[in-house]
Order: C-alpha cells, then sequence, then structure tokens
C-alpha cells in the first residue's frame, strides 16, 4: 500500500520538524523559549522539588541533559519513520547481512541512528535518488545538533556565574549597615555602587530571558544564590530614596527599577502569580528553598 507507506514517511518528517522547530526556538529564539524543552525542564525542576534531596540541585544540569535527549530521541524517531516503509527495497545491504531475517523496523532505528550520530558505518546505503539526499540531510542535523548542543550549555554556565557573582556581591554588602554606605553626605562611592548593582542585574534579568533554563538551576551556597539574596537590594533602594545626596536618590531609582523589571520577567516566565515585586521576590526565594536575606 503506497499510500500508507508515504504516510509513515510524512509522519516521520512530521517529528522531525517539531524537533527542530524545538531545538530553534530554545536555542536562536530572542526568547530562549521552546515548548518541549521548557515542559521537560519544568517537570525536572517539579520532582526536584518534591524530593527534596541533596541531589534537588542538580535538576537544572539534569533537565539539559534530558531536554538533549528528547531532541536526540525525535530525530531518531522522525529518521526511523521516514526510512521503515522503503526497507529493505530503498537500500543496497552490505554482503553478509541476511535481507530475509532481518527486521525493518529495528535496521530503520540503526539506520537512523548512526546517520544522526555521523558515524556512517556504510552496511546500509540508500539507492533511491531521494533516499540519497536524505540520509545526508539527517547526517547534517546530527553534527548540527552535536555543536548546537555544546554551545547552548557553554553559554547557560556563564549566565549562571554572572547571577552567582551579583549574589555574592550582595552577601557581601549585607554584612554593612545601608545607612553606613548610604547616607554619608561625603561619600562619592554610593551612587556608583548603586548603577553597578542595576547594570549586574539588568544583565542577570537579559540572562533569564535569553536562557529561561538558567532559573531552573539551584546553587549550593546561600551566598551565592540570587533568589535568598535579592532581598539586599531591595533594602538598598528602601534606604538610597531617604539619602541625603541627589545622585544616591536617583541611582536608587535606577536600582528599584531594575528590581521591579527583574521581578516582571520572573513572574511572566515561570511564577504566574499576578503578585507586586516584593511578593514574586519571595515566591522566587521559597521556590529555590531560601529564605531572602
Amino acid at each position: 500500500m503506497a499510500w500508507l507507506d508515504w504516510t509513515i514517511t510524512a509522519l516521520g518528517v512530521v517529528v522531525v520538524l517539531v524537533a527542530l522547530r524545538d531545538i530553534f526556538h530554545t536555542l536562536w529564539h530572542p526568547s530562549g523559549r521552546g515548548s518541549l524543552s521548557t515542559r521537560v525542564m519544568r517537570v525536572v525542576w517539579w520532582a526536584g522539588r518534591r524530593r527534596r534531596t541533596r541531589g534537588s540541585g542538580l535538576g537544572g544540569p539534569a533537565g539539559l541533559g534530558l531536554v538533549i535527549l528528547m531532541w536526540v530521541t525525535l530525530l531518531i524517531a522522525g529518521g526511523a519513520l521516514v526510512y521503515v516503509p522503503h526497507l529493505p527495497e530503498g537500500f543496497l545491504f552490505s554482503t553478509g547481512l541476511d535481507v530475509a531475517g532481518r527486521s525493518d523496523a529495528l535496521d530503520a532505528v540503526y539506520l537512523s541512528t548512526v546517520t544522526l550520530a555521523t558515524l556512517g558505518f556504510g552496511d546500509i546505503v540508500p539507492v533511491d535518488g531521494w533516499l540519497r539526499i536524505a540520509v545526508p540531510v539527517q547526517g547534517l542535523l546530527g553534527f548540527g545538533l552535536l555543536t548546537a548542543s555544546v554551545t547552548w550549555v557553554l553559554q547557560v554556565y556563564p549566565a549562571l556565574v554572572r547571577r552567582r557573582a551579583l549574589a555574592v556581591r550582595l552577601s557581601v554588602l549585607r554584612s554593612v549597615a545601608p545607612e553606613d554606605l548610604l547616607h554619608d553626605p561625603d561619600s562619592t562611592v554610593a551612587a556608583p555602587l548603586l548603577e553597578s548593582l542595576a547594570s549586574a542585574l539588568v544583565q542577570t534579568r537579559v540572562d533569564l530571558t535569553q536562557y529561561a533554563e538558567s532559573f531552573y538551576f539551584r546553587d549550593g551556597d546561600e551566598e551565592a544564590a540570587l533568589p535568598a539574596m535579592i532581598g539586599v537590594a531591595t533594602a538598598l533602594v528602601e534606604c538610597g530614596r531617604s539619602a541625603p545626596r541627589r545622585d544616591v536618590r536617583v541611582a536608587a531609582g535606577l536600582l528599584s527599577r531594575a528590581v521591579d523589571d527583574f521581578a516582571v520577567v520572573l513572574d511572566d516566565q515561570f511564577l504566574h502569580s499576578g503578585a507586586g515585586t516584593a511578593d514574586v521576590l519571595l515566591a522566587y526565594a521559597q521556590a529555590h528553598g531560601r529564605a531572602q536575606g
């Protein structure tokens, strides 16, 4: 039944396109949010929160690994569906392989896996013209997925480093009373300090938008956990608004806007509480198992 064969092949193409769409929206779209990858990360995050074990902090890395595994599985399954209706007629088997005694489904999965991994054993070779194009295209997809996955991981971890560096700066500032930092009328340090914190928080907000999966990484030390330390920034804002120097009050306003924007991104993309900034930041800390400093 030729129509059934081509229906299965078309289904395989659809599966491949679904995987490619999710890869594009996760890795290259400005929002950095693929629908399938986001669901996988949320499920891993939810499971880690429910277990509350020492290993729950591995939810982020485990989520990345499972997302990549999902993409590989979809591309292999899609390729297998494309090939299976055309086995064995559309392929040439190397000498010594018993075509009559083989499973077409297993051969299709094997061929799709070998092609995606760009191994190229050559024991099953396409003969039909369109298959001679489809097989190399899948090989290119496999090579592109490997490169993109490595690049993705290498981009996520610098974003985490920037977030942790901001948290450590806030934890250091926590040891000093805000009034001592901001209410000295002769100090020229306070305004640049608040401006630099606002800039760092804006960068963290951009990282969270571009690399949404970074939200699902928990930090081991409290001093390096932004959910625990973000309260220091809000305390500096409140103190800075009543500072005697105008430049400090202006800088406090900039930091306040940065905190508000960060809370909006958190709530829109992850928490969905519809609450104000203070409640969103508290929910952020609670989601990561932290108490605000």
